[in-house]
């Protein structure tokens, strides 16, 4: 069992989060968790008041996280092939852990159950996704216009998010990989 408040925050952080990416917003339940941690919901409700709240919290850690390492990946490596190759395992690591998806995503597709804090938090990762491979893509097409970048990214953003989606539910990681080559022969990605 988790000791300080700070442990006890991360680990409920943790065990919605692997609920979220397995079963979707709509799964969490304060009992639950509580019971997983093995605190008592009063607990839970004390590190995060609503159901909005955590979802938002767990959005927010999603973004910030990703976005730092996809920072990483800029500062290591100015080949947008090995930037694409390296952010395309991130969807794929998900579905090799337990067939999880990407946080962010399985969420968007409860768009319509989610508070519209947990929405803004959504809405956030997509852009910090989109903004990201916008610059990728504008070491591979110095030319292009930032609006023909910014297109491009959110095609290969969807596509990628898609291709897990696809992948997940037909229970086969192969489909993924097979549609990520798919989608370099054909030239969206570098």
């Amino acid at each position: 069992m988790a000791k300080t408040k700070s442990e006890m925050r991360e680990a409920v952080l943790a065990a919605a989060r692997a609920t979220v990416q397995a079963h979707g917003y709509n799964a969490l339940s304060f009992r639950e968790l509580a019971k997983e941690v093995g605190i008592k919901s009063a607990s839970v409700h004390y590190h995060f008041p609503t159901k909005g709240d955590l979802g938002a919290a767990l959005a927010r850690r999603y973004t910030e996280d990703g976005a730092a390492y996809l920072a990483e990946l800029l500062a290591t490596s100015s080949d947008a092939t090995w930037c694409m190759d390296r952010y395309t395992e991130i969807f794929r690591s998900a579905l090799a852990n337990n067939n999880r998806m990407c946080l962010c995503g399985i969420m968007s597709a409860e768009l319509d159950d989610l508070p519209a804090e947990v929405r803004a938090e959504v809405d956030k990762f997509a852009k910090t996704n989109v903004g990201w491979i916008t610059k990728v893509l504008s070491r591979a097409r110095p030319a292009a216009s930032e609006q023909q970048l910014q297109e491009h990214a959110m095609a290969i953003f969807a596509a990628i998010e898609g291709a897990q989606l696809v992948a997940r539910g037909c229970q086969d990681i192969a489909i993924y990989d097979r549609t990520v080559r798919a989608y370099r022969t054909t030239g969206l990605i570098p």
